[in-house]
């Protein structure tokens, strides 16, 4: 869009340049200034095309144009003087530091005053005509003077917001890293717990106990220096991020911590990465707590995204607040995470026991399809 932008002001330029030049080569025919024809129409060319350019060399274009309207008007050749000035003026103050742009200002201003009482007979005419194009000068140099502060200050703004985008981003990494040991930390403690228990009368249990904790923990190291090599990197790690696809090895893992998993999804193919991340997370964050606190349970885990919103739903059978230390309704860390992460993108969330026992966290997060 901005390379489109740019192309029609080029244009606008050029139509500009365009109209200049033909108005002051009919200027030379039709006014009888005393000089050769062709020495007119090297003046009008020298004012009119270069405003074509003037976004590529704007203080050369006005050196050029300010002496070709000095010399017209000097010589009583040009009638309406200045006008092309102002064209030329406007890039030198928009594009130009102050040190270059007032001292331009103060040319056009000074040159006009030298060279417009040689065309009007009367005093009068000559400094009204005068104060016109004073008027006109300044004007044109006050807006490109003002437009670009005001582009330095977006400028500035847009470097504020990249800094706080980054350090957003690092807050954001530091959660990811709170989801992946927690999740797996929560795994490797039950199966360890399992493995102790079952060493000595059910060997080949603890084995299998002993090979999802040697998995599970290589997964988690390896996600670990995923991100702290994004850290070392400060490199955006959007594409780094889970997917929604990956709910199923989610899933695995909360089975082989001894939660019956059932995982239904549609719809998750076209989301945008930030959503399936977030969906990513409140799934693996909702699984931690269910093997933490209710193993073992069923748990039924559902992911339906349509194209305006995704639902996440998990759902347990485990005994939840009943006998066991178990958060309450929207609290706990984890709990505040997923909230956080569902208010990014102003969706509902709720949690909490369920009335026939278990425990439901609930997730909607609207989003658009080009998102």
């Amino acid at each position: 869009m901005a390379e489109r932008g740019t192309v029609h002001l080029w244009l606008v330029d050029a139509a500009a340049a365009g109209v200049i030049t033909v108005m002051h080569t009919i200027m030379v025919f039709d006014h009888d200034y005393g000089g050769p024809k062709w020495f007119g129409v090297l003046l009008a060319l020298a004012i009119g095309p270069p405003i074509a350019v003037r976004r590529r060399w704007p203080l050369p274009v006005w050196t050029v144009v300010l002496v070709a309207s000095a010399v017209a008007t000097a010589v009583h050749l040009m009638l309406e003087p200045y006008s092309a000035l102002a064209f030329a003026l406007y890039l030198v103050a928009l594009a130009t530091p102050a040190n270059r742009a007032v001292p331009a200002l103060a040319l056009s201003l000074a040159v006009p005053l030298v060279t417009l009482p040689l065309v009007e007979s009367s005093l009068t005419d000559a400094i009204g005509l005068v104060v016109v194009v004073w008027l006109v000068q300044g004007a044109v140099w006050t807006a490109g003077v003002a437009l670009r502060k005001q582009r330095a200050g977006l400028a500035r703004e847009r470097d504020r917001q990249a800094q706080q985008a980054l350090a957003d981003e690092r807050l954001r990494i530091a959660r990811e890293l709170h989801d992946i040991v927690a999740h797996s930390m929560s795994v490797i403690s039950v199966k360890a717990a399992v493995a102790n228990h079952v060493a000595e009368t059910h060997p080949d249990e603890a084995r299998a106990a002993l090979a999802v904790i040697e998995q599970t923990s290589r997964q988690a190291l390896t996600e670990l220096r995923t991100m702290l090599g994004v850290l070392r990197s400060s490199v955006d790690d959007a594409s780094l991020a889970p997917s929604v696809g990956g709910l199923a090895a989610l899933a695995e893992q909360a089975r082989l911590a001894g939660v019956r998993v059932d995982l239904t999804e549609s719809g998750t193919q076209a989301l945008p990465e930030g959503i399936m991340l977030a969906v990513h997370r409140i799934v693996q964050e909702s699984l931690t707590n269910v093997v933490r606190h209710a193993a073992p349970a069923h748990c039924t885990v559902r992911v339906d995204a349509d194209a305006k919103h995704v639902l996440v739903e998990v759902l347990d059978d485990g005994p939840g607040t009943r006998t066991l230390p178990r958060p309450g309704p929207g609290t706990g860390h984890g709990l505040i995470g997923m909230r956080e992460r569902v208010a990014l993108y102003d969706g509902t969330f709720e949690a909490g026991p369920r009335p026939g026992g278990g425990f439901a966290v609930r997730a909607a997060l609207p989003y658009r399809e080009d998102a």
